[in-house]
């Protein structure tokens, strides 16, 4: 199929299409068709349908082509194949939906702020808030796009995110819900035919996700490492990057205003340093504290004339005078915020750094059980790496009474299709040959697990991060934990020596024994589950909990 041709054949069918459209335009288009309000602030509040307030990757396919189906992980429970004539199907129907619409929204923008890889992405949708989000997120095409690896290899998505899918001709190719039916929503990414499609999810994590997870395969491929985290850099030019999963706390961290803020989610490592792919932030809003998280907030909630503002506030609660309740999660936990980096006070603008002097990996354990703060060897790094681990807490999802062990390979699982040795072996070279130290924080539980002891207050994480970012670890005194194989500072300028050592501040020890070798159980169970019969270097597997 000629999916590009087609789209292009279909598009010439509509008499409105507005393209590349100034953001005040496209701001305009959104309220004037309903699909945002106006708050108090200035900011657009949006709402979606419940199976779209957060990304459905039970229905996130990748096309299994010859051409890419040997460097994914087939394994991986989040890389779902889906046959290419499904596929041609689905773009079919698509377009059939998307020729039928008044008005259609294109946006030409490129995810990369190194010209040297930029990739070019060419979203199409009837929604005027999908353009806005891929404004919010995407980068202006570059005057050097030329030098770009990407040049003439860019990505089309189409996004038809209002739209449900007719399920009666996708017997045996769509999922099966619980209820016999089939899924009527699908995102599917077509890595060599370079297209994609979001068809029934009107989440505008759907975009901004696919279009990473497309960035995280060709990358690899052309020997440039991405990553799922912030990057930010001190008055020095010092680049430290933070890597952890959604609630660890890595946006929050990474904007401090004692640094300049490169992006909060997605960089790539090449042999000429750090570059964000994005132009925005996503940021997740539930219990966001002005006083603790004063840039995120005052980037959401700044007051300006709405077409001056354009951030998208998603899923919060808002009241009929236009004010916001960030606690009330009745909508879903999992609301969001889209908007500029220019809307932060401390960003570097031209979102590239050299290459970074310290990584820090943010996990937070809700079993109480590890370090506040760790010092990885490489191999230890690329252990934890390929682990990605986190708590889902209890009441965060149905049947979840206890917190639950998370892994998510690179912190950042779903998005990261490639064979695992891909992105560890590249870490691990990238350590031995730059210097950059890397360091485990938890920004989890002290004290006991969730429901007993407290959360590490947030102040005591960031001496922890400034020491460790500043060398003020370099030399301190560790200790062995040899259970999670990790080196654990005795002191920590500004930290209680007492919360440092996990089992010091239980007291009931033997309750805290058990609880550590039941995760390292988990540990060493899903590392042979996931990793057994791949090319992971012996001395890595060698650091892995309960090993």
């Amino acid at each position: 199929m000629d999916f590009l041709g087609n789209l292009n054949a279909a598009l010439s069918k509509s008499r409105n299409i507005i393209k590349d459209a100034e953001r005040k335009k496209i701001i305009s288009e959104v309220v004037e068709n309903k699909e945002a309000l106006i708050a108090e602030n200035g900011c657009l509040a949006t709402w979606t349908p419940p199976e779209s307030t957060g990304r459905s990757p039970k229905d996130t396919y990748i096309v299994m082509r010859p051409e890419v189906e040997k460097n994914i992980d087939w394994d991986s429970p989040n890389n779902l194949p889906i046959a290419p004539d499904t596929f041609e199907m689905l773009w079919s129907d698509a377009l059939q939906r998307i020729a039928d619409k008044k008005k259609i929204y294109e946006t030409n923008r490129v995810v990369g702020a190194d010209s040297k890889y930029a990739l070019p992405v060419r979203t199409i949708s009837d929604r005027a808030l999908t353009a806005l989000f891929s404004m919010n997120m995407f980068k202006p095409v570059p005057k050097d796009i030329n030098k770009s690896i990407f040049r003439d290899k860019g990505f089309t998505l189409l996004i038809v995110p209002g739209d449900k899918i007719d399920t009666s001709k996708y017997s045996g190719r769509l999922r099966k819900l619980p209820n016999g039916s089939l899924s009527d929503l699908a995102l599917v990414i077509d890595l060599d035919k370079r297209v994609g499609l979001v068809y029934g999810s009107i989440y505008c994590g759907s975009v901004k996700k696919l279009i990473f997870t497309v960035m995280n395969y060709y990358l690899p491929l052309k020997g440039i490492l991405p990553l799922h985290c912030s990057a930010n850099e001190n008055k020095k030019g010092e680049l430290a990057l933070f890597l952890g999963l959604s609630g660890t706390g890595k946006t929050t961290i990474s904007v401090d205003p004692g640094r300049a803020l490169l992006g909060d989610d997605e960089h790539g490592w090449s042999e000429d340093g750090v570059a964000n792919f994005e132009d925005g932030c996503y940021a997740k809003l539930i219990n966001l504290n002005p006083r603790k998280e004063p840039g995120i907030f005052n980037a959401v909630f700044h007051e300006a004339d709405y077409l001056d503002h354009g951030a998208i506030v998603e899923n919060a609660m808002m009241y009929p005078n236009g004010k916001f309740d960030l606690s009330d999660d009745r909508l879903t936990p999992n609301s969001r915020a889209s908007f500029p980096l220019s809307f932060l006070s401390d960003v570097k603008e031209s979102s590239t750094g050299g290459h970074p002097s310290a990584i820090v990996f943010l996990t937070a354990d809700a079993n109480g059980v590890l370090p506040p703060v760790s010092k990885l060897n490489r191999e230890q790094a690329m252990l934890w790496f390929l682990m990605g681990y986190t708590s889902k807490l209890a009441g965060t999802e149905t049947g979840i009474v206890e917190p639950a062990s998370t892994f998510s390979r690179f912190f950042g699982a779903p998005f990261m299709p490639c064979l695992p040795n891909y992105y560890s072996d590249m870490l691990g070279d990238k350590m031995k040959k730059y210097g950059t130290k890397v360091f485990l924080v938890n920004t989890g539980w002290s004290g006991g697990p969730y429901g007993v002891g407290k959360r590490i207050d947030i102040d005591f994480t960031r001496a922890m991060v400034n020491a460790a970012l500043d060398g003020r670890l370099d030399d301190v005194e560790c200790y062995e934990d040899k259970l999670f194989h990790l080196n654990v500072p005795k002191i920590c300028p500004g930290v209680p020596s007492g919360i440092l050592n996990p089992q010091n501040t239980w007291s009931d020890k033997d309750a805290y024994r058990k609880r550590a070798e039941k995760l390292a159980a988990e540990f060493s169970a899903n590392y042979d589950k996931s990793y057994g019969d791949k090319k992971i270097e012996q001395t890595v597997q060698n650091q892995c909990p309960g090993k």
